[in-house]
């Protein structure tokens, strides 16, 4: 299928911005205060090593540009933040962003977040899972991409503390009406709270100015 000329347009203005930002020195040192660097020889991801003090930790998985997490972490100093991204280019974006914040409490990883639960975190050790609007991949031939299934929520469970909570929204009605009973089959029980970033990540604004309808919960592990 062949793209529209606006489009190609946009994406170029796009790419063309990403470059400028990356090309500076300052926004290079800014991301370099928060880029948590990994390699073929990392095989965990330790917090208190990272944060050099013992802290509640909070997670965002797909932080996109980081106006929520940002916006956490400087509520929440006595507590560490992780931004999760999968996408290089975005974690870097993100990660200048965020260095230039500076909240000292904050940093950014590009990973796979199921390697990241399932395989580097000890159980037992996160606070609280921040997951905002992941992609649907409403295609069948794509289900396989869907960041949620029965194993992922099973390690979301395993790696939270005793009373950790997971949150999530969605945009996609369909989608909700799976995650929410895997969620609770993997051992979660419904909580009334309402997801702190359901309302203020770019895509909540995005959606909200749309008026789209956004579909959030909570999810406490029992203890």
């Amino acid at each position: 299928m062949t793209r529209p000329e606006g489009y190609r347009r946009c994406t170029m203005a796009r790419l063309r911005k990403i470059s400028r930002i990356l090309g500076n020195p300052a926004a290079r040192e800014n991301a370099a205060r928060v880029w948590l660097e990994t390699s073929p020889t990392l095989f965990s991801i330790d917090p208190p090593a990272i944060f050099g003090r013992r802290a509640p930790i909070e997670i965002e998985i797909g932080a996109g540009k980081g106006e929520f997490i940002i916006q956490r972490a400087r509520e929440f100093p006595g507590r560490d933040f992780l931004a999760v991204e999968l996408s290089s280019t975005i974690a870097r974006v993100m990660a200048v962003r965020c260095g230039r914040a500076n909240p000292g409490n904050l940093r950014v990883v590009r990973m796979d977040a199921r390697t990241l639960v399932n395989l580097m975190l000890d159980s037992g050790s996160v606070d609280a899972f921040h997951i905002y609007f992941p992609d649907p991949w409403p295609k069948e031939r794509h289900i396989k991409h869907r960041l949620f299934t029965p194993v992922f929520a099973a390690g979301i469970y395993r790696t939270l503390i005793p009373g950790g909570a997971a949150y999530i929204a969605t945009d996609v009605g369909a989608y909700a009406e799976e995650i929410f009973p895997m969620m609770e089959a993997a051992g979660f029980v419904r909580a009334a709270e309402n997801p702190p970033g359901a309302a203020h990540t770019g895509f909540a604004l995005k959606f909200a100015a749309a008026r789209r309808p956004i579909f959030p919960a909570s999810f406490r592990k029992p203890g």
